[in-house]
């Protein structure tokens, strides 16, 4: 048996058909196929979680514990795995404290930089942590923000106490907090507010720690008695607040304005600290610069006592540059990042590390990447193999898929319909089969052969969002406008404000869809009410029993079809519910059936499956938009929060089809899709356009660019580099255009194939 391969034997997990199959190490690997083919089943439920669980089960039970559970996959047998490191696009964890310096660790290497040669000397690497309270301003406590309270915004003046003059939920009528000051003796709780006296609106919104003189029998006897504003800052301020969710988040959105702190400006450090300088610039202002400016200053140091940790930094920032993160600054907070910023920075993470010998596995690096920066990319993985590991890469990009020295191609379809592996070998090879991918690579790529004519324009003038240059654009009407540009560029920025001017715009991005764990895509179609009203009709009982949210739940896990047991401070552990299988449902509702199927065999089926079980036009017209989309291999019951963003999208997109005369916006699409189900896609995007809508699409796809009647391009760089339009015009003309990026790579696009 090699031992220079990564042997799978009888992959069954998920929709895996018993495949087996050997994986050069030490080579770059790139899965292909339709979504829902397989590819994350093998790569990630396989051989990822095998790895991992494998690693966990090397440590003492206390670590173990505190490890995310991995369960044994369902597969024969895993050999020659390596230490597996994920590199996903989910967010970077983190709280308002983490930053891209502090998660690529280069602000620690700034903080030791500063002790070092800094001046005035104002003591060791740790005064430098806005996490530390020697380090950090006593105003923000190191946020480098301060939310103030909006009064106008919480308080309505027009109404008592008893009328809810307090408008945020807890302290509403009859909330918890609301006690508080009905209670209290000091109001009269039917008196406007603005009636109250200044002393009694003092005592209502500042007081803190006050005596009361006659308070409410009913008033906490070991209560003290604080103003709102205390109050509000003492729950949601001090703390990351649990509070700040569902309709509190929303609220606390409207009452709460965050803004610069008043004596830090922004900078999270004290004084003192900011006093320490090198070369006129103390770290805060480091880490305000963007990454390519603060890699021309640190070039700029001429110190010989620091030179290894100087050659360490520059070696940090270069390779955020390759990667085209070089418009970020190290204080940009990664909670802002988007998916694809988050897994790049991931990725320059592990570059810098002299472990070797590991197993890579990047689910879709090239999301959100202009085709220039994809060539970036690549060199970056290229780097990772040649440095002896192994890098298994879930990519859709041609341009990707070419540096492999290995390709599977999963298939042939998605769904049921996928778990096969359809093609082994090099890319050459690929393009010489019959597979979905095959064929898509040898598509000949073309302009569209006529463009759509404005019927009038949306514009707007003079806007300066984020790092637009005072720019001024018109996009045309019921035509198909796409925005290019490189990441960074002000694509979104553009968008932005015409949101915040076209109120009515609809935006389909891949933001998490309404519901909860509860819901999926038979309720989210309303087609689930349809469902169980036709299973009390032919059973004649109650249709509530055929929902596992009230009659018909399984009283065991309460129709959630898992039981979790919250471990305190350890991670909560999930297992599937015995007495229900994981249906969620009463075990006797199921032997009711519906033209001879159960509810749990109903909401098993796919939705390309149930669109052939059933023939009522209330439930085939939202499945059929469902199938137009390319979600036809997703169950009926797959949970809302299963979906991955391209998927959110797609069902966002189905449920606005047949409308008119919408404006839409589209953030990246295609992320997520197949090539051959990009040619679908655009045929949705046709539709919508013939059916007098007005389509605006953020994205770096040449075949949705191609395919234009409109291309509005943004550049010329990212960051303080970007921000002005480069282009607007015909994809005809875009190609002829020097300046463009998007030009020559469209260029490129048309002449390959």
């Amino acid at each position: 048996m090699s031992k220079n391969e990564i042997i799978v034997r009888g992959a069954r997990e998920n929709n895996l058909k018993d495949i087996s199959v050997r994986i050069p190490k030490k080579k770059i690997t790139v899965f292909t196929g339709v979504s829902g083919s397989g590819k994350t089943s093998l790569v990630f439920d396989t051989i990822a979680a095998e790895s991992q669980r494998l690693l966990n089960e090397t440590y003492d039970s206390f670590i173990r514990h505190r490890l995310q559970q991995y369960g044994k996959p369902d597969v024969d047998s895993l050999d020659n795995l390596s230490v597996a490191i994920i590199v996903n696009q989910k967010k970077i964890e983190g709280n308002a404290r983490s930053t891209v310096g502090t998660t690529t660790d280069i602000y620690s290497l700034l903080r030791l930089l500063f002790s070092r040669i800094g001046n005035p000397f104002t003591g060791h690497s740790t005064v430098f942590s806005f996490n530390n309270p020697l380090g950090m301003c006593s105003c923000c406590e190191g946020l480098g923000k301060t939310s103030i309270v909006d009064l106008d915004e919480l308080i309505d003046k027009t109404k008592s106490l008893n009328e809810g003059a307090i408008r945020f939920p807890t302290f509403e009528v009859g909330g918890w907090r609301w006690t508080r000051y009905v209670y209290s003796g000091l109001f009269d709780n039917d008196k406007k507010i603005k009636d109250y006296s200044s002393q009694e609106w003092y005592n209502l919104i500042y007081a803190d720690d006050l005596k009361l003189p006659h308070p409410d029998p009913q008033f906490p006897k070991t209560g003290i008695y604080e103003g709102i504003l205390p109050r509000f800052e003492r729950s949601f301020f001090k703390k990351e607040s649990k509070e700040i969710t569902g309709k509190n988040a929303l609220r606390y959105k409207e009452v709460v304005k965050q803004g610069l702190c008043p004596e830090c400006n922004g900078a999270r450090l004290n004084p003192k600290v900011l006093t320490c300088k090198i070369s006129e610039k103390n770290i805060a202002d480091c880490c305000n610069m963007q990454i390519d400016d603060l890699l021309e200053f640190i070039k700029t140091i001429d110190s010989n006592t620091v030179t290894p940790l100087l050659n360490t930094i520059i070696e940090n920032l270069e390779n955020l540059l390759a990667i085209g993160l070089g418009y970020l600054t190290l204080s940009r907070n990664t909670s802002s990042l988007s998916g694809g910023e988050s897994q790049r920075i991931k990725l320059v993470r592990h570059l810098g590390s002299s472990l070797t010998d590991l197993t890579y596995i990047f689910d879709e690096p090239s999301v959100g990447l202009h085709p220039n920066d994809v060539q970036r990319l690549n060199k970056l993985l290229i780097e990772l193999r040649d440095k002896g590991n192994t890098v298994l890469i879930v990519e859709h990009d041609p341009d990707v898929i070419t540096i492999a020295d290995h390709i599977i191609d999963m298939g042939i379809g998605a769904g049921k319909g996928g778990g096969n592996i359809v093609y082994e070998g090099d890319f050459e090879g690929l393009k010489k089969v019959e597979t979905l991918t095959g064929r898509y690579l040898n598509h000949k790529n073309q302009l569209k052969a006529k463009y759509r004519t404005a019927s009038s324009y949306l514009s707007v003038d003079n806007t300066s969002i984020h790092n637009l240059k005072n720019i001024s654009v018109q996009i045309p009407k019921e035509v198909l406008t796409v925005i290019t540009g490189v990441a960074g560029s002000g694509k979104s920025s553009l968008v932005k404000s015409f949101i915040s001017q076209y109120k009515d715009i609809v935006v389909i991005d891949q933001s998490d869809l309404r519901g909860s764990k509860r819901s999926n895509i038979a309720t989210y179609t309303g087609i689930l009410d349809v469902i169980r009203r036709l299973f009390a009709k032919q059973n004649n009982v109650n249709q509530s029993l055929f929902s596992n949210n009230s009659d018909g739940a399984c009283p065991e896990c309460r129709g959630l079809g898992i039981i979790s047991t919250d471990l305190a401070f350890l991670d909560a552990v999930e297992v599937r519910c015995e007495q229900c299988n994981g249906s969620g449902f009463k075990p006797e509702v199921l032997k009711y059936k519906l033209n001879g199927k159960n509810i749990t065999e109903i909401m098993a089926m796919t939705i390309s499956e149930a669109n052939t079980f059933f023939d009522i036009q209330e439930i085939i017209q939202p499945l059929n938009r469902l199938c137009e989309v390319g979600l036809h291999y997703l169950t009926l019951g797959q949970s809302l929060n299963t979906f991955s963003g391209g998927e959110r999208q797609r069902l966002k997109l189905a449920t606005e089809l047949g409308k008119k005369g919408n404006i839409y916006v589209f953030d990246e699409p295609t992320t997520g899709l197949h090539g051959s189900d990009i040619s679908k896609l655009m045929k949705l995007f046709d539709r919508l356009v013939n059916e007098e809508n007005t389509v605006i699409i953020i994205e770096h796809n040449m075949d949705i660019i191609s395919q234009a009647d409109w291309i509005i391009d943004m550049g010329l760089g990212a960051g303080k580099n970007g921000g002005e339009i480069v282009f607007e015009g015909l994809a005809k003309d875009i190609i002829k255009n020097s300046q463009s990026l998007t030009g020559i790579y469209l260029d490129k696009y048309l002449s390959t194939k």
